[in-house]
């Protein structure tokens, strides 16, 4: 049966074909690092999508597959540093949906790069900025972001990864701090104008593949202990942040 009567107008079954396939590869980097697919996966995209659908699209696929990958280590998540974030998210998402015009994204690429790269390499933030008020500007600060350039992801993970120590704890938080990033997207970009009820089906089927990607992820995440997975998850942050500078340099 073709897929073509499922797909959202001007996506052809090729394209459509490449993302399902890179969301579910995507999901299973994040899943089993702790973080990169979310950067990845926007990168892929962005050679596929028209700018006006980029980031609405993505930021319900990676809504879906950080819901996911939460409900499926719901038991390792921090509670405390969610119920902060919630009132910042919506703080940050009703601010920028007061402002969502097409902003150029290569200073905030270069910002985003150089903290992601302290965080990761630097000496750990002082024991205030990991408390309610740091944890609260991150979730609002990072929430505004995304719904401009749609690649906070790299600086939330940082954050979290400034708080725990523990994988599991580090990837299910970080999972659920997205899921609420992504959330209010749906409302603020069809405010804005997209029409999401076009890309339901193909958004539902990418978040699938994403859920097959996660399981994977999560089955080689167990084979990692504690230091490993800081080096490579320190590795993978500063290999997007790398990318970032290169992206703010180039100028977008």
């Amino acid at each position: 049966m073709s897929l073509v009567p499922y797909l959202p107008p001007g996506l052809d079954a090729f394209p459509a074909l490449l993302l399902l396939i890179s969301s579910a590869i995507t999901s299973l980097v994040t899943a089993s690092m702790g973080a990169g697919g979310g950067v990845l996966l926007l990168i892929i995209m962005a050679q596929v999508l028209a700018p006006a659908v980029l980031i609405p699209v993505h930021g319900m696929v990676q809504m879906g597959s950080n819901l996911g990958r939460a409900t499926l280590t719901w038991r390792h998540i921090d509670w405390r540093v969610i119920g902060i974030m919630l009132p910042a998210t919506l703080l940050g998402a009703w601010l920028g949906s007061l402002v969502l015009i097409a902003l150029p994204p290569a200073i905030w690429n270069l910002a985003i790069a150089a903290f992601v790269l302290y965080l990761c390499w630097g000496p750990p933030l002082p024991r205030r900025a990991l408390g309610k008020p740091g944890i609260f500007l991150a979730g609002a600060v990072t929430t505004f972001l995304s719904l401009f350039i749609g690649s906070t992801g790299p600086l939330v993970a940082g954050f979290i990864k400034q708080i725990h120590r523990d994988r599991f704890r580090t990837v299910a938080t970080f999972a659920s701090a997205m899921t609420l990033q992504h959330a209010p997207k749906a409302f603020v970009f069809t405010a804005a104008g997209f029409v999401l009820h076009d890309w339901l089906w193909f958004i539902a089927a990418m978040i699938a593949c994403g859920a097959v990607g996660t399981w994977i992820g999560l089955k080689l995440l167990r084979r990692l202990n504690d230091e490993r997975f800081r080096v490579v998850f320190n590795v993978v942050l500063t290999l997007l942040a790398v990318r970032l500078v290169w992206s703010g340099v180039m100028g977008g």
